[in-house]
């Protein structure tokens, strides 16, 4: 019965919160994630806003919320191919790729320890490598490994499959197409960092020691790369000066014309980040405008702005040279001083801006609008966006909104 089922469509933040929160009012709930895990970006970040918790004080509550309930089912490292019909009746199908390990998993590790193969680790935007069976991160949900098919050799090698004890890896395991009946979908698919490499001027990908923000969240965090200790990636140097560039694609009519609303946050934050670890850090921000929307946010800045080891200068970067040593010189206009700017920084790191992830439902016939996003209006009776693909939001606003987005779909659950 299609009735009083809702169909989520991406297991973020924003997703997880639909979820349990229409899971919790008595409909069921089918999540569709592309990811071998759910969570979204916030499981890739140290902290976030406005408290600095890790994410997992959030996340856990809802995996838990998740596990108390049996009306929601999971279907990871699968997408939707084609939504049809109406609102209180909708046909979707669903695309799953294989993980070549079953719920037979108990996270043993033991195929990871007996594979010979290694892969990129994406999870920490390569700057790290795992085994191709491997567990996605070390409190991933659901805790169950995976084989990483374009890394793994197949039955030529097979380790994994004689080290578990538990027949849960079947190298055999092929793509499956499922057909679900829904009443109502919530689309909340979330955003992709811009990509660096697409702003010559910044250095991206030409220059060592030049990261991204997403990147800057790995490196910090515990579970990170590097443990949590703030290190530049080229020699392992601790890093005691470092610079920020803000609207790093955004507010610019070549890339991303919209403001991506976290990424001066996102700076502030982890400024912070390298002056707890360092107390003899010296931090620059360069910045168009610092923008701290919310009630707290802006608290936080003024904090910031208090301590004389962190500077800032208003103007964009013009351009970013490799110097010597494994450094960085950045060179940028200076608007208060009518002049020109060029520091040398031990690193520097590009606050990206946020492009949603709406090319995820070309499939589901979801056009986005010029700038990326969702526009409500332009979609069905009974189908919902939510969280970042609407508009650029943080975590807080993104599970407000999904939460409200979870009225609108029990209500037309209702109306059929």
């Amino acid at each position: 019965m299609s009735e009083n089922k809702v169909l989520v469509v991406g297991g973020g933040f924003s997703g997880l919160t639909a979820a349990v929160e229409a899971a919790e009012a008595g409909s069921d709930v089918i999540i569709v994630e592309k990811n071998p895990y759910l969570g979204g970006r916030v499981t890739q970040l140290n902290k976030y806003f406005w408290k600095m918790c890790p994410p997992n004080c959030g996340l856990e509550i809802q995996y838990k919320r998740i596990k108390n309930n049996g009306q929601i089912k999971i279907y990871t490292m699968a997408e939707v191919e084609k939504i049809s019909g109406a609102e209180g009746n909708f046909d979707v199908t669903i695309k799953t790729q294989p993980r070549f390990v079953n719920e037979k998993c108990t996270g043993c590790n033991k195929c990871a320890e007996a594979c010979p193969e290694e892969r990129s680790n994406d999870f920490d935007f390569g700057m790290s490598k795992t085994k191709a069976a491997y567990l996605p991160h070390n409190q991933a949900f659901p805790l169950q490994y995976v084989v990483d098919v374009k890394a793994c050799k197949g039955s030529s090698c097979a380790k994994c499959v004689e080290a578990c004890k538990y027949d849960a890896i079947h190298l055999d395991m092929k793509a499956e197409t499922v057909n679900v009946k829904v009443g109502a979908v919530v689309m909340a698919t979330g955003w992709n960092p811009y990509d660096a490499t697409k702003m010559d001027n910044l250095g991206f990908g030409k220059v060592q020691n030049v990261i991204t923000n997403m990147m800057m969240e790995r490196i910090a965090a515990p579970n990170g790369p590097t443990g949590g200790k703030i290190v530049r990636p080229s020699d392992g140097k601790e890093v005691k000066n470092i610079a920020f560039v803000q609207c790093a694609g955004s507010r610019d009519e070549n890339h991303l014309a919209h403001c991506s609303y976290i990424c001066c946050l996102a700076s502030l934050k982890q400024a912070s980040y390298v002056r707890e670890l360092y107390p003899d850090s010296k931090v620059k921000i360069f910045y168009i405008d610092i923008r701290t929307p919310g009630l707290y946010e802006n608290r936080f800045y003024t904090k910031i702005k208090e301590d004389q080891n962190v500077s800032f200068l208003k103007g964009k970067v013009a351009k970013v040279e490799q110097a010597p040593n494994g450094d960085v010189t950045l060179t940028a206009e200076d608007i208060m001083g009518g002049s020109k700017s060029s520091e040398t920084f031990d690193m520097v790191v590009l606050a990206t801006g946020m492009e949603a992830n709406a090319k995820a439902l070309t499939g589901a016939g979801v056009t986005p609008t010029d700038d990326g996003f969702i526009d409500q209006a332009t979609l069905p009776k009974g189908i919902y966006a939510t969280g970042t693909l609407k508009t650029p939001v943080d975590v807080a606003r993104s599970a407000q909104d999904a939460t409200g987005v979870v009225m609108k779909s029990i209500q037309s659950l209702r109306r059929k």
